[in-house]
């Protein structure tokens, strides 16, 4: 993610930052933040939590991020843009079914990675909180929801143009996707291996396989 900066031409007459600027690179500390959400939660991270995580003071995060819950939707873009979400490019390629079991593949992966906390950082993300917490729970859900139906909208496509059989439900099958994400997700937290999850992947794309029109040979 980029993110716009101020900048002072050699006479220091145009674009001058007011202030003193941060001491810390903006998407390094971002990165560190989005990790920790990643594998704590929302709820489950603190303000002292993320500033030893960030090497930054209170004062710092605010002044660069305004809030925790600010914080968040940034890292949640961050997640989004780096970690191997499915692309608009990726949904629009030729043969949606096999880019759908591929993604389903590579997030078996991804999921089980230890280099990264385990599952998916929006999949599972807030589904139960505190009241107040509420509009964050919201626009993770939004997110989830907007996945579900980029899939359905591609797939409905796919039908139209005889890809699919005539009768396929689109929309259990977008739901059938997140359904499977989700649940890799937890099972990744609890505890799954690649391997595991690979299995689940597998059988996943054999039943989105099912659904492709039958060929005609001449």
């Amino acid at each position: 993610m980029k993110f716009k900066s101020d900048r002072c031409d050699k006479s220091g007459t145009a674009g001058k930052r007011r202030g003193r600027p941060p001491a810390f690179n903006r998407e390094e500390v971002l990165e560190k933040a989005a990790r920790l959400f990643w594998s704590r939660g929302y709820e489950g991270t603190s303000i002292a939590d993320l500033t030893r995580a960030m090497g930054i003071t209170p004062q710092s995060l605010y002044a660069a991020f305004h809030s925790k819950a600010d914080l968040y939707r940034e890292a949640l873009k961050w997640y989004g843009s780096t970690q191997g979400t499915l692309s608009a490019d990726a949904l629009d390629a030729p043969d949606v079914l096999e880019t759908l079991a591929a993604w389903l593949d590579s997030q078996a992966s991804a999921f089980a990675e230890a280099e990264t906390p385990p599952g998916c950082m929006i999949s599972t993300a807030v589904l139960g909180c505190a009241e107040e917490n509420d509009p964050i729970a919201r626009q993770v859900s939004y997110l989830r929801t907007a996945t579900i139906t980029r899939i359905r909208d591609r797939l409905e496509r796919a039908r139209s143009e005889g890809e699919l059989a005539a009768g396929t439900d689109t929309t259990a099958i977008a739901r059938f996707v997140g359904a499977i994400i989700q649940g890799m997700s937890v099972q990744a937290r609890d505890g799954a291996t690649h391997s595991d999850l690979a299995a689940v992947a597998r059988l996943a794309s054999i039943e989105i396989r099912r659904h492709r029109a039958a060929r005609t040979h001449r």
